[in-house]
């Protein structure tokens, strides 16, 4: 490819033949502001923001779009520029909501800095808010369509990365808006409620459902015992909402600033995400043996599990039983947990912190209460617990740490890397390698599953029977897959799916998470904790061990079945 060179606000440059004036002026080091630009979706130029002056050209051109040329010279803080970026702000400002003191994006609203940026100060056009309703039909997210400025970022996200076509446009002109398809509300729509919307939108138009009052509630409630569980993707990134770097905080840092916001028992879901591998490893190893329903899919991301009975009912049977290690852990922390502690499992309050804004659906599902009980009573996303945090004045770098408490905390490096695309089926294969041949895995990194590809694939030889397996994260991938299968043409034997690119890293109760770049980061994290546990494979858990001989017996017994899997159910079939 060749290279083409031109002069930005007087610095030469010379970038890839191809690139826009917004990556060249990127290579500079120079910012020019963008709204409905996103780093990881197609050029869309349609809110102006990013205009510049281009000699030679009469109109301003749009710096996200507009190709380089050979010599060409770009101005892009003119006072021309300057003044028509201000008159485009103040035009999206005059029917935007000026709630920003109590918007869940304040202070991490792109907007909102821009505004700051170009010193906004008053209002240049009349004021007229549209009066949309709120829309709070799921239990997962709420849309507040008069904060949305139109940038379609979420319908790209919705449509493009996830293949869902949750949202589109209706109307055009100035009546134009952003809209559930298939019905009013976004219930009606195929919604998966992955999330992936919220991180997409630049302001606070789609946002998670969220229930922090309900938790201060249970907390101040006498007869409530409250006890909370932590996603693997959780600690990663809960760092970045109290200004750490992704990984940076210590665990025992982090269990005990839960301590300190209200919870009476702190325990980790990487024990059940261990639970898991055991159950779903030996179901797998049965369906081969046995010539069950092959693939099998997993079934810890509850997205990819509404996408499947939404897209693909007739390929449920696929699905793994296995409950997801959220959903485990609320079983068995109301059974075998209750039991060991000596508490009435009426009095527990048993409060998940995910990454997912998914789970907040999955715990509300009918299935979810095989316990007598309901499994999961409230779900926080690591951005509700980094507003808990700061709430709460904790200053992490003065707080002494604090264990886990007992059982239902210890965990391993499988457990760990659930959070990242890839990590359940490298858990899984760490053990099922093992659990076949009798031998000891020597090397339990599974690297060909591992990064941001949309779709990987790896076979293992397991003593003379090679299982194929494959990866696939972000639902346009996960789709890839599945027509494969539906068409009898899949050659795997066992299937990872994640709804979210980058696994649950990017789950939509994520730390606001702007491109696929920061996602890998977090990735990287996670494999560094992987490597420095003691023990990195699921079915070496100490307590896990104890949980069967105790408790469960053995894996796929009556026990687990009553208590840790489960059967989903086609949705309505108008979305096929």
């Amino acid at each position: 490819m060749g290279m083409v060179n031109l002069t930005i606000d007087g610095i030469k440059v010379s970038v890839p033949k191809g690139s826009t004036i917004l990556q060249a002026a990127k290579e500079v080091g120079i910012k020019i502001p963008t709204l409905c630009y996103h780093p990881d979706q197609s050029v869309k130029a349609n809110c102006r923001v990013c205009v510049c002056e281009v000699e030679g050209n009469r109109l301003l051109q749009a710096a996200c779009s507009m190709p380089v040329t050979e010599g060409m010279v770009v101005k892009t803080r003119s006072p021309k520029v300057i003044e028509a970026r201000k008159t485009i702000l103040e035009l999206i400002l005059s029917n935007h909501p000026q709630e920003c003191l109590t918007c869940a994006r304040n202070q991490n609203c792109e907007l909102q800095e821009l505004a700051e940026e170009y010193s906004i100060r008053e209002y240049a056009f009349e004021h007229k808010v549209r009066g949309l309703a709120k829309d709070t039909s799921t239990p997962s997210i709420v849309r507040d369509p008069d904060k949305c400025i139109l940038c379609r970022r979420c319908i790209d996200a919705c449509s493009v990365t996830q293949s869902v076509y949750a949202l589109g446009i209706e109307n055009r002109g100035h009546h134009a808006m952003v809209v559930p398809s298939m019905g009013k509300d976004l219930i009606d729509s195929p919604c998966v409620m992955c999330g992936q919307c919220i991180h997409a939108c630049p302001v606070g138009a789609i946002t998670e459902r969220e229930q922090i009052d309900e938790f201060l509630a249970a907390v101040a409630d006498p007869d409530k015992i409250v006890v909370t569980q932590i996603a693997p993707a959780v600690r990663l990134a809960i760092a970045e909402e109290v200004g750490m770097k992704p990984g940076e905080m210590p665990m025992d840092v982090f269990v005990a600033g839960l301590r300190q916001i209200g919870f009476d028992y702190v325990l980790h879901t990487n024990f059940t995400a261990d639970l898991t591998i055991i159950e779903e490893g030996n179901e797998l190893l049965k369906r081969l043996k046995e010539g069950g329903v092959l693939p099998m899919f997993t079934s810890c991301s509850p997205g990819w599990i509404n996408f499947c009975e939404t897209y693909y009912p007739d390929l449920l049977d696929h699905l793994s039983t296995c409950k997801s290690p959220q959903q485990m852990f609320g079983a068995l922390v109301k059974t075998y947990w209750a039991e060991k502690m000596g508490i009435d499992p009426a009095k527990i309050y048993s409060v998940s912190i995910m990454p997912c804004t998914a789970k907040k659906y999955e715990a509300s599902r009918p299935e979810m209460q095989d316990s007598g009980y309901r499994d999961v009573d409230l779900v926080l996303t690591t951005r509700e617990i980094g507003r808990l945090f700061r709430m709460s004045g904790i200053d992490f770098t003065k707080l002494e740490g604090s264990s886990f408490d007992s059982w239902m905390g210890k965990y391993t490096g499988a457990a760990v890397i659930f959070g990242a695309t890839g990590g359940v089926m490298e858990a899984a294969l760490r053990t099922v390698y093992e659990v076949v041949t009798g031998q000891e895995l020597k090397d339990v990194n599974f690297t060909a599953v591992r990064g941001m590809e949309g779709i990987k694939e790896a076979e293992v030889d397991l003593n003379g029977t090679v299982v194929k397996v494959a990866v696939a994260h972000g639902l346009s991938n996960a789709r890839k897959l599945m027509d494969q299968v539906r068409a009898g043409e899949s050659p795997y034997h066992f299937i990872e799916i994640m709804a979210c690119p980058g696994g649950c890293i990017g789950g939509g109760g994520q730390p606001i998470t702007k491109s696929n770049a920061q996602r890998q980061v977090r990735i990287d994290a996670i494999y560094v904790e992987d490597e420095n546990c003691e023990i990195r494979k699921s079915h070496e858990n100490p307590e896990v061990k104890i949980l069967y001989d105790e408790f469960l017996h053995e894996p796929l017994g009556h026990k687990s079945h009553e208590l840790l899997h489960t059967h989903y159910h086609p949705k309505n079939k108008k979305y096929l």
